[in-house]
Parts: C-alpha cells; sequence; structure tokens
C-alpha cells in the first residue's frame, strides 16, 4: 500500500535537503567503530543514552505531534495494553500496592519518576509539559517480575508488545488524516515500519533485537550497515532527533544544528556491544534432540547461518534465494537480505522480518518448501530443538 503524506500529517516527513551528498561521520562508507575508537567508549555512558537520550526529539513528538496531550489522558492499564513497560526500580516500595491504574494522574507520576521504559518526560504541576522517545522504546521490556508490563528492565530485547503505530496515532494532530490512521493501526504490537515516513509504502517489519551485536557487521533485516549508520538512521529519521543524516541512495540529507546525535553513537554502539543474548531458559529445549539437531543444522543450514555468529554477512541473498516477501529489500539500499543471526530464537517470535513464520517449526517448513531441505520428521524436530538452544 502507497500513502501520501498531507496536510499536518506532512511534518512527520523529515526534510530532505541537498540530494546527492556523500555520506560523511563515524557511520558513513565502510566504516565502524572499532579499535581505539571502541576502546574508547564506555558502556556505562552507553547506557545512559539508550535509556534516557531522547537526541532533542521533544521538538517532534511534542511540538509537532503534540503526543504529550494524548499521553495526558491515558491510564496507566490503557499504557500497559499497547505494550509500554514500567521499570519497577524506578518506583518506590509500595507505590503499585496504592496506586490507581485506572487514573491518568498515575501515568503522569510514572512519567515524573521515568519508569515508563524509553518514554522521557518533563512533567510540572501535575502536566506534562515536554516528551520524548528513546531507543528503550523499541528495544527493551521487562521481566513481568512485578506484574505483566511491570518488572525490571531487559535492555536489547525486542518489546514484542509494542504497538508503535497505535501509540503514534493517539497524536491530535493526525485525527483528520484517516489514510495515515489506517496504515498506522494496521501494524499490530511487535511491528514498526522504518521506512514508512520516507516512501508511503505500508510494509511493517518485527521489531528486532539490539542484543547479541557483538561480531555482527550488519544489523538489519536488508544488511544496512555498519552498526552505527543504522543508529544514525533511527535516531534521526525515525526518532527524529536533532542530527545529521545522509544517504544519497533513499535521497536523504537532513542537516540540524547542534548535531546532537552523531557524537553520541560510539557510546550507543558500546552498549549495544555488551548486551549478551539471553540464554533459553531451563527446561525450554530438548537437550537430547539439541544435540542431534546441531548435526543437521550443520549439514542444512551452517553454509549461511555460520557459526559462531550464525550468518555469513557482510554476504546478502536476492529474496529469491530466501523465498521470502522481496519488497522490504527494495525499499532500503542494499536490495537484499542478510541471513539472521539466530541469537536467542526463543525470544523473538515471529520469524523472518514480516513476521511469517509464527514458530520455528514454520522457519523449518518454509525452507523445506522453498530449498528444499530434504528433512524427515525426525530430523526436522531435532533441528527445531536445536534452533531453541541457540
Amino acid at each position: 500500500m502507497r500513502c501520501r503524506w498531507t496536510g499536518k500529517a506532512a511534518a512527520i516527513i523529515p526534510a530532505v535537503v541537498l540530494a546527492g551528498c556523500q555520506l560523511e561521520g563515524p557511520f558513513g562508507s565502510g566504516s565502524s567503530f572499532s579499535g581505539p575508537e571502541r576502546d574508547v567508549a564506555s558502556a556505562a555512558s552507553g547506557q545512559q543514552v539508550f535509556r534516557y537520550e531522547t537526541f532533542g526529539n521533544e521538538r517532534f513528538w511534542t511540538d509537532t505531534l503534540r503526543l504529550h496531550a494524548a499521553i495526558q489522558t491515558v491510564d496507566p492499564l490503557t499504557a500497559l495494553s499497547v505494550g509500554l513497560k514500567v521499570d519497577a526500580d524506578r518506583l518506590p516500595p509500595g507505590f503499585l500496592q496504592s496506586a490507581d491504574l485506572t487514573d491518568p494522574a498515575t501515568t503522569v507520576e510514572l512519567l515524573r519518576r521515568d519508569a515508563v521504559l524509553g518514554v522521557r518526560a518533563q512533567v510540572a504541576g501535575g502536566e506534562i509539559r515536554r516528551l520524548g522517545i528513546t531507543c528503550a522504546f523499541c528495544h527493551s521490556t521487562v521481566d513481568n517480575s512485578v506484574g505483566e508490563g511491570i518488572g525490571r528492565r531487559l535492555d536489547g530485547w525486542p518489546n514484542g508488545d509494542l504497538d508503535v503505530g497505535r501509540i503514534v496515532a493517539l497524536s491530535p494532530e493526525l485525527q483528520d488524516d484517516p489514510e495515515v490512521l489506517s496504515v498506522l493501526t494496521s501494524w499490530g504490537p511487535g511491528f514498526y515500519d522504518p521506512y514508512f515516513n520516507q516512501d508511503g509504502l505500508n510494509d511493517p517489519v518485527v521489531i528486532p533485537p539490539a542484543y547479541g551485536l557483538q561480531g555482527i557487521p550488519l544489523e538489519t533485516y536488508t544488511g544496512e550497515g555498519p552498526i552505527s549508520y543504522w543508529n544514525a538512521y533511527v535516531a534521526v529519521t525515525q526518532m527524529h532527533g536533532q542530527g545529521d543524516f545522509r544517504q544519497p541512495l533513499l535521497g536523504i540529507s537532513i542537516q540540524n544544528s547542534p548535531d546532537l546525535v552523531t557524537h553520541r553513537l560510539p557510546l550507543l554502539l558500546a552498549y549495544q556491544l555488551s548486551l549478551p543474548a539471553p540464554p533459553p531458559p531451563d527446561g525450554s529445549f530438548d537437550a537430547d534432540a539439541a544435540a542431534d539437531g546441531e548435526a543437521v543444522f550443520a549439514a542444512a543450514c551452517a553454509s549461511c547461518h555460520v557459526p559462531p555468529t550464525f550468518t555469513d554477512a557482510p554476504t546478502l541473498h536476492a529474496a529469491g534465494e530466501t523465498g521470502v516477501d522481496p519488497v522490504y529489500a527494495t525499499r532500503g539500499t542494499t536490495g537484499m537480505y542478510r541471513a539472521t543471526p539466530l541469537r536467542a530464537l526463543w525470544q523473538h517470535s515471529p520469524y523472518f522480518h514480516d513476521g511469517s513464520a509464527p514458530t520455528l517449526e514454520d522457519v523449518v517448513e518454509h525452507y523445506e518448501s522453498v530449498l528444499p531441505l530434504f528433512l524427515s520428521p525426525d530430523e526436522k524436530h531435532d533441528l527445531v530443538e536445536f534452533l531453541k538452544s541457540l
């Protein structure tokens, strides 16, 4: 589906100027944060960037979309129902036991205490004055140790409950644009379209994890990279932070003064690389079958998902090789797909960029059909158990 941004919604598209400029800066052509640059970056400081840095995007979420006015009227139970998460460690003892979770004033108080993951608010007099988002908005969740959607932070975990489109659709400035509202509310929990405000297509993808990136040269489904290139793209064009980003292949050249993004990218990367993929829970797979499945994997899958990173990137693959929907690849700069690193698969279903495989069994059946794999039922079972063990 192609949509044109019109009226007030047109403000969501960043200004595109100076088309044809060359990529510059630390995330430009061929560069990555390694060696001395990575050594001086502090993962502790990067954690603060990941969790709390808005890159000045309050001017968009507050001044343009006026989302703060909508959030002001949302009670905590509604906020939890669209996937927003509460960091219990930011709350005093007994707060939740005495709080009215049906009162929007409680939402405001949670925001005042910086307890809503990925949402930063300036609160005064019981009202939200300014609102912005951080990387943790999409790429953190909680362990539900206190309640559903309430617990300890799990940084880097994709928030599969987060309905980004429905949250953005609360904006008072979008209520007179039914076409855009229809697109936003069609995405659903755990999905986001990082190109919609650039090309007008409606083609959302599964929010990916931001953990387990050590040794992974290309972060995205389509192999955009290096990692800090994509961080810059998201920070400037999606989070609407005040920074610089240029990509002539997409016709994007955005300049802001001062640039609040670029100098923070090394710290952000250092923290991302420090986040390990979470191990599978005890008892979540059959260890004996997984041991047999490792041999099946080696014979059937390891040529593309090469251990120990379980990807052959920077090699990329045409959509026809993988049998997945080809449209999304055409929207980026590569026109191809990366073999996804198979990290903590137990944690982030559904699978493939478009979520078309609800289970790992569906993934195996997909490749049995496309390649094919010529696996027996027992081999398929063992392969799935091995994938669960990663």
